[in-house]
């Protein structure tokens, strides 16, 4: 499976759909590699991108929620930060123990959930930055 920014998830903020691509890319190369067999080459790359995207565009969507006072700030950065736990533990054991399925699969359920977060979280802080 790949990951696109389709329509359904940009937010309309530059910096916000910039960093989802980048995010996306990150995750699609290393499911190439793993599809050829070469996973567990590109799996140190990765991770060690994840962990750097991940304090980076957090951070920078928490300035971005500060700056325009968003209301549901609290909630976002909670969620930010049991992401990162989350994202932490699954490149953990990517690193330990190669591409397996079961690694492979955490990595995509995890993928997937920021999906969701985008698709409805990012997007009503885009409109109210939007607004503000």
């Amino acid at each position: 499976m790949r990951y696109e920014v389709t329509q359904d998830l940009l937010t309309g903020n530059a910096l916000i759909d910039s960093e989802h691509r980048q995010l996306f890319d990150a995750v699609n190369k290393l499911m190439d590699a793993c599809s050829q067999g070469k996973g567990r080459e590109q799996i140190q790359q990765t991770a060690a991108f994840l962990n750097q995207y991940v304090r980076k565009h957090f951070q920078d969507e928490e300035n971005l929620q500060l700056q325009s006072k968003y209301p549901n700030y609290a909630s976002h950065k909670q969620f930010h930060e049991g992401y990162r736990r989350q994202l932490a533990q699954v490149v953990e054991e990517l690193q330990k123990n190669g591409n397996t399925v079961k690694t492979l699969g955490d990595l995509n359920q995890t993928v997937a959930v920021l999906v969701s977060h985008i698709r409805t979280e990012d997007k009503r802080l885009a409109r109210h930055i939007k607004e503000h």
